[in-house]
């Protein structure tokens, strides 16, 4: 069966390669020491111990398992509907595989106030540096394509920048990596990521074996009001959803939905 992920790393080690001959991590590092506010403030942490439930909103226009998601609309337009109508947080993607890119990065960075999660695979710590960079409030640690030193030590140097950082696992042995470093937001990926599938059950499954004061976010497969509703009664603190709002038929409302789960008000009204 076709590994999606391993063909992803590989070329994603290409792409890590060919940005640091054009910036060198050094001249990152210099661009982000030149003046101050360069370096983040947590915005992710900040906003998230503010709500009780909390919608990371994903700006994706492509899947590598189902190919074109959305046609209608740019990921600028995307984080504009998603701002307007409750999201805590967007996700943009900057991987090609999902036709995102640094520059469209930048684009929703400049259109929007919301925290903002720069998705992409990491492999490497200049993607960390880049990442603060692009202006991004927290990035995404990925356990099942680092070991558990790196793991640690990207936490470390995410933190070091201002920034916030997911960690996300896909089954028992990736959790347990991830309670061995003090993470406080653990990404449960309810998508398997040699076929692309997605389950909810994988998070509810992988609950129980949270220890210690963590947030949990369920990431993938999310696609109805009742699904995070399910979510967010089983003790998660919000969800990441993106196939779930750019493929519905109404994205405003969608996200309304979806952001306003566990409150009493009927967000269809």
């Amino acid at each position: 069966m076709k590994d999606i992920l391993a063909e992803i790393v590989a070329k994603k080690k290409e792409i890590v390669n060919d940005a640091r001959r054009e910036m060198p991590l050094t001249e990152i590092k210099a661009r982000l020491n030149e003046g101050k506010g360069q370096f983040g403030h947590f915005r992710m942490s900040h906003s998230f111990r503010q709500r009780d439930w909390n919608l990371i909103a994903e700006c994706k226009l492509q899947s590598p398992a189902k190919g074109r998601l959305n046609k209608t609309h740019s990921v600028v337009e995307m984080a504009h509907i998603y701002e307007a109508n409750g999201a805590a947080m967007l996700s943009v993607h900057t991987d090609p595989h999902f036709l995102g890119s640094n520059e469209s990065f930048r684009e929703v960075r400049q259109a929007v106030e919301l925290p903002l999660l720069r998705k992409d695979f990491v492999i490497d710590e200049y993607q960390l540096y880049e990442a603060r960079l692009l202006g991004a409030d927290a990035v995404l640690l990925i356990a099942r394509i680092l070991s558990p030193a790196q793991l640690k030590e990207y936490l470390y140097t995410t933190w070091s920048l201002g920034m916030d950082a997911l960690v996300e696992v896909h089954d028992e042995e990736d959790m347990e990596a991830a309670l061995s470093t003090p993470a406080e937001y653990i990404g449960i990926n309810n998508r398997n990521l040699v076929t692309f599938e997605t389950d909810i059950q994988n998070t509810l499954e992988l609950l129980p074996y949270v220890t210690g004061e963590r947030s949990l976010i369920s990431e993938s497969g999310v696609f109805t009001q009742e699904d995070a509703e399910i979510l967010q009664q089983a003790g998660c603190k919000g969800i990441l959803v993106g196939e779930g709002l750019v493929r519905a038929n109404d994205i405003a409302r969608q996200t309304r939905l979806m952001a306003k789960v566990g409150e009493k008000a009927e967000a269809s009204a």
